[in-house]
């Protein structure tokens, strides 16, 4: 079972969740907070592998809470909840060590597709609704980001030809299969590909890989 803990401040918005997350015979619901503080204490004490997390609550933010979280022993894997006017958050919080987000109104099929997909080590990098938040911020920046794509670049500068091509990918918001398609490879080789990106930027997850290419002026 995956053992998942719903957090958000509106009681109505935690129930349509734990409605359609046990309506999959492979998802439980252990727990329910309302604030950060109450996230933070909830995954210390239950021990979830999965925390659905509101970004905006009355008292601790989940922006607070997914740091704290993602810095306890054995963490388990955060998704954000949130709307495209708290991309600022998301960025912040994915950098924190988040896995994703969802948007709150994410079809019922979706949402339980994606707990099962970062329980089982992915991020979640929606095609679509992913490129649109990276690509603000890969908006012009002012002057004083320069030293940070410089930075972004330096790091980067570990990978291959064909990694870079395959991270690019990534930060277009493209799924395994259609990077695959796109390079001409197999699904299962850009799987691989990516897995050495991570290693190599000693990464967590592919949404800060990709946010880092946008950093660096990749895509």
């Amino acid at each position: 079972m995956i053992r998942t803990l719903l957090v958000d401040d509106e009681l109505l918005v935690r129930s349509g969740l734990r409605m359609i997350l046990e309506s999959a015979p492979d998802i439980e619901v252990v727990g329910e907070g309302s604030d950060g503080d109450e996230a933070t204490r909830l995954a210390e004490e239950l021990a979830p592998d999965v925390v659905l997390l509101d970004i905006r609550m009355s008292g601790t933010d989940g922006l607070t809470a997914a740091t704290r979280i993602t810095s306890l022993p054995n963490p388990p894997r955060v998704v954000l909840l949130t709307t495209f006017d708290l991309d600022e958050y998301v960025h912040s919080a994915l950098q924190a060590g988040a896995v994703g987000f969802l948007l709150k109104d994410t079809p019922p099929r979706d949402l339980i597709a994606a707990v099962r997909t970062v329980h089982e080590g992915h991020a979640m990098l929606s095609p679509s609704v992913t490129k649109r938040m990276l690509e603000r911020f890969a908006a012009p920046a002012p002057a004083d980001s320069a030293a940070g794509r410089e930075e972004a670049l330096r790091r980067l500068s570990v990978l291959s030809e064909r990694e870079r091509q395959v991270l690019i990918a990534v930060a277009e918001g493209k799924s395994n299969a259609e990077a695959g398609r796109a390079l001409g490879m197999r699904e299962t080789t850009v799987k691989a590909h990516v897995s050495r990106i991570l290693a190599k930027l000693e990464m967590s997850n592919r949404v800060q890989a990709a946010i880092l290419a946008h950093d660096a002026g990749w895509a």
